[in-house]
């Protein structure tokens, strides 16, 4: 019986122990910092690369993942008898899902189903982790799209930056473009939606605009069991522990996962950002 595998990037920054669970296919996105280029997740470790960033002099920038890994992927995978579903992260965010529409240029006819997930991170993982217990459960390759498909109203994510220094450098700041200038004792809660950066709340304090993104999905949770959270922050371990224990405990979570920002996605919003990804329903 051919099986569905399931590719995603390495922004979605998945435990290890769900790839390996599922079988799941990873591919990097790229970091440039000072001439050197490093595959996001395989060549430098999120805790490596943030405490790097705090005392940078120079800013990294990223890369979209490349056409030619994608084809690589797909040529494996096809070759092992398997059906495949690509998740990459938001297209209104990285350049990742073009390359993978391009990819699919060789392999016309080939069972090969893209998405565009408009999600990036933990938020991404959910969808990519409802598409791999589809798998388990013996779904075909419409049915783990459909599936992938329907979570995505049923996933949210908000975070909290130390700055938006970082989201503006890197030109992925969307609608909190307006919070620049703002008094420097602002917190902003940010969500993505339809794919993209929007502000949803300020507050004053770094706790605040945690127990603020708490009340949020409690709000948009409400009736909707099961719920899964996952906290997931750069380089604050202890904080992100703490608020994925609050928060798992108030909204009654089926699961929680802690996990990191990658280094793809942290060089744009910086050291410190925490954020919560939830699915409900």
């Amino acid at each position: 019986m051919t099986k569905v595998k399931i590719i995603t990037d390495s922004s979605a920054y998945l435990p290890q122990k769900y790839i390996d669970q599922y079988g799941i296919t990873v591919l990097p996105l790229y970091l440039i910092w000072d001439g050197k280029s490093y595959r996001d997740g395989f060549d430098i470790q999120a805790s490596e690369y943030y405490t790097r960033q705090i005392n940078a002099t120079t800013l990294s920038t990223t890369s979209q993942v490349t056409v030619n890994d994608f084809k690589g992927a797909y040529q494996k995978l096809l070759d092992e008898g398997n059906d495949i579903l690509v998740l990459p992260l938001s297209k209104a965010i990285s350049g990742t899902y073009d390359s993978a529409l391009q990819a699919l240029e060789d392999f016309k006819g080939k069972p090969i189903e893209l998405i565009d997930t408009k999600l990036v991170s933990m938020a991404l993982s959910f969808m990519v982790l409802t598409a791999a217990r589809a798998v388990e459960k013996g779904a075909s390759l419409k049915e783990c799209r459909q599936a992938a498909l329907d979570a995505y109203p049923k996933i949210g994510v908000y975070f909290t930056v130390e700055t938006l220094k970082y989201l503006a450098a890197g030109g992925r700041i969307g609608g909190a473009k307006k919070l620049l200038g703002t008094a420097l004792d602002i917190k902003p809660v940010l969500a993505i939606i339809d794919g993209k950066i929007e502000p949803v709340a300020s507050v004053r304090t770094k706790r605040k605009a945690m127990d603020k993104m708490i009340d949020l999905i409690e709000k948009d949770a409400a009736g909707r069991k099961p719920v899964r959270v996952s906290v997931f922050h750069a380089n604050v371990p202890e904080e992100a522990a703490k608020l994925l224990e609050k928060a798992a405990t108030r909204l009654g979570a089926e699961e929680s996962i802690l996990s990191e920002v990658s280094p793809a996605i942290g060089s744009h919003t910086g050291p410190g950002t925490i954020s919560i990804a939830y699915m409900a329903g």
